[in-house]
C-alpha cells in the first residue's frame, strides 16, 4: 500500500524525503506498538530496521519493549532458578 502525504517545507527539518518517509514509518510503528495494534516484530518490520534498533529507539521515547505482568515476572524468574 502506498500513502501520500502533503507536508510543508518548513517541517523537513532538513531531511531528505526518504529520511522523512523512514521517520515516519519509525514513529507511526512506535505510536501502534505503544497502543498494542502491533507486536514488535511487526513495528520493526513496518519500520523497517532491525528489532535491536526498533526497541533502542522505543527506549528513547520511554516505551517499555517488555511488558510482564508482576505474577508472569515472577514465575519466569522462579523458573531461572530451579
Amino acid at each position: 500500500m502506498q500513502l501520500t502525504l502533503d507536508i510543508p517545507e518548513q517541517f523537513a527539518l532538513e531531511q531528505s524525503l526518504p529520511e522523512i518517509g523512514n521517520t515516519l514509518k519509525l514513529y507511526a510503528a512506535i505510536a501502534l506498538f505503544q497502543a498494542g495494534k502491533l507486536s514488535a516484530g511487526a513495528a520493526t518490520e513496518l519500520a523497517g530496521i532491525s528489532r535491536y534498533d526498533f526497541m533502542a529507539n522505543c527506549k528513547k521515547q520511554g516505551i517499555p519493549t517488555v511488558n510482564y505482568s508482576p505474577e508472569d515476572l515472577n514465575a519466569e524468574l522462579a523458573g531461572l532458578l530451579h
